[in-house]
């Protein structure tokens, strides 16, 4: 007798909805910058998502997170929503938040999720790191294309003065993920075969 895969499917939903809600109440918390680009906790919440659901989930409650902002909920920096958020200058970095939670969460869940804590840690914080590279790539594109900005102007002022708080971030991450992690296995169904 197999025992079906639905329980934990139903748990994969709700953990993606979870991330997703996360998303939608840190973001909005934020600190507007004089180039335009705000600081939050968005990115925190995202790097969360792709280790605790791994690559696919973690782009999939980003992919939640993006849309229920894009239909008007006030879910973005500064309590702000609608489609023109998506459309503006700021726009890449929020569709970048989906690649950053697939590679965080593809590398991680690949190659140390199952390892012993150092390692567990290291992969941890290289997969946040390539998606990372990803959100800026994307999202500083999208603001050259708006602004019209050259690339050593749009770098200072979209991702130089981010680095530091993006290593807290991350630091923070490695400090509360490896719990929360431990506490989702243990709830979750072990398989049956008979």
């Amino acid at each position: 007798m197999k025992q079906s895969n639905s329980l934990s499917d139903t748990g994969n939903m709700v953990l993606c909805a979870v991330c997703a809600a996360i998303t939608c109440i840190l973001a909005p918390l934020s600190i507007p910058l004089a180039g335009g680009v705000p600081i939050s906790l968005a990115t925190f919440a995202v790097m969360l998502a792709g280790v605790l659901l791994g690559g696919s989930l973690g782009a999939a409650s980003q992919l939640i997170y993006v849309l229920l902002g894009a239909v008007g909920l006030p879910v973005f920096a500064g309590w702000t929503g609608g489609l023109g958020n998506i459309l503006g200058m700021t726009g890449g970095y929020i569709i970048g938040y989906i690649p950053l939670a697939w590679h965080t969460g593809l590398i991680y869940k690949k190659y140390g999720s199952t390892a012993r804590m150092p390692v567990r840690i290291a992969f941890m914080i290289i997969g946040m790191i390539v998606g990372n590279i990803a959100l800026y790539v994307i999202g500083t594109a999208w603001f050259m294309v708006i602004t019209g900005m050259d690339l050593g102007a749009s770098l200072a002022a979209c991702v130089i003065p981010f680095i530091p708080g993006n290593f807290i971030k991350m630091a923070a991450v490695c400090f509360i993920a490896p719990p929360v992690e431990n506490a989702i296995r243990r709830t979750r169904p072990s398989r049956v075969v008979a």
